[in-house]
């Protein structure tokens, strides 16, 4: 371990090998907290190579608890997160308005570390216990149509790093792995990432693996479709330019999608939006990131009919529903 560390402290880069052997040592307690946060310093300094990205990946996917969920037939909604924006918890609530829209959805999430609220922070503040129980997922998944997995439960790394990701408050290489590693390798994914280089990355690793995915970046810097500005979107399509008008929506305000200071403003939000009781910029934005995950995994559907069944399933009140049920099983 010791060896590899001298390596990234000189600023060298690991072979996809040595990615995956320090992975494992993190995970196997074999690196103190003060090495563990030496090695996440290095690739705040740095950018993460796709060789040591593979390789940590590899190792989380290798050593993680994996469910069994529907034969895989879901999709994850998830953002890497770290954009510095604080925003409301988008992905998270668009994860309901898709189940509501009769798309299974096996969520992956974590507490924030950049930010006052991840998707976790919410989901335990209304009530849901966190599980790696393959009977409860399911269930949850059969009666909801939603389940969610709460990293540190299922990757013994995400777990042993926690307490100093928080401690450093700042985005890291994990946040790049988070939308990576759904321990369920769900068929479909739709991902937000902080960057234009990362998105490239994301999709290549999902290229090859012959997923049906769509990645997102707002050109302004969000981790999301914020309509605050023009969308690239990756798919196995290739890149392209998604707007506002395109989903025959209205722009955004960057002050539309501030997400609060505390875990409690960002509930207060989060429900506000589900029982379409939010202003119209927040909906906006559910239903631009719902949209566009629906049409992910239902390739069939033009774009803005993926569109009207977001909103349909605020409008009808089936994305409340789902959340209720969800919360009422716990």
């Amino acid at each position: 371990m010791k060896t590899l560390l001298n390596k990234l402290l000189e600023s060298q880069t690991l072979s996809h090998s040595e990615a995956f052997e320090l992975m494992h040592g993190i995970a196997g307690n074999k690196l103190n907290e003060a090495q563990i946060a030496a090695v996440l310093t290095s690739f705040i300094i740095r950018s993460i190579s796709l060789e040591e990205l593979t390789g940590f990946r590899r190792a989380l996917l290798d050593l993680a608890i994996k469910p069994e969920l529907n034969n895989a037939d879901v999709i994850d909604l998830c953002g890497t997160g770290g954009d510095g924006k604080n925003t409301f918890n988008i992905s998270t609530l668009s994860a309901f308005v898709v189940a509501g829209a009769g798309v299974p959805v096996a969520k992956h999430g974590n507490y924030g570390v950049s930010s006052n609220s991840g998707s976790s922070n919410v989901m335990e503040h209304f009530g849901y216990r966190f599980s790696n129980d393959e009977d409860k997922l399911k269930r949850e998944l059969d009666k909801c149509g939603i389940c969610f997995l709460h990293a540190p439960l299922f990757h013994p790394a995400l777990k042993a790093a926690g307490p100093v990701r928080k401690q450093l408050g700042l985005k890291s290489f994990f946040n790049i792995l988070g939308p990576l590693v759904n321990p369920a390798e769900p068929a479909y994914q739709a991902s937000g990432v902080f960057n234009l280089e990362t998105g490239r990355i994301y999709s290549y690793l999902l290229q090859n693996e012959s997923r049906g995915f769509v990645v997102v970046h707002s050109l302004d810097g969000y981790d999301e479709i914020s309509l605050t500005d023009n969308t690239r979107v990756f798919s196995p399509q290739g890149e392209s330019i998604l707007t506002a008008a395109d989903l025959g929506l209205p722009p955004n305000r960057h002050e539309d999608l501030y997400g609060g200071e505390s875990v409690e403003q960002a509930a207060g939000i989060f429900i506000s939006v589900l029982r379409n009781e939010a202003s119209r910029p927040r909906r906006n934005a559910v239903v631009a990131n719902s949209a566009v995950a629906i049409k992910c995994y239902k390739s069939d559907l033009s774009l803005m009919e993926a569109v009207q069944m977001a909103e349909e399933s605020i409008d009808s009140g089936r994305a409340l529903k789902t959340f209720s049920k969800l919360t009422e099983l716990q």
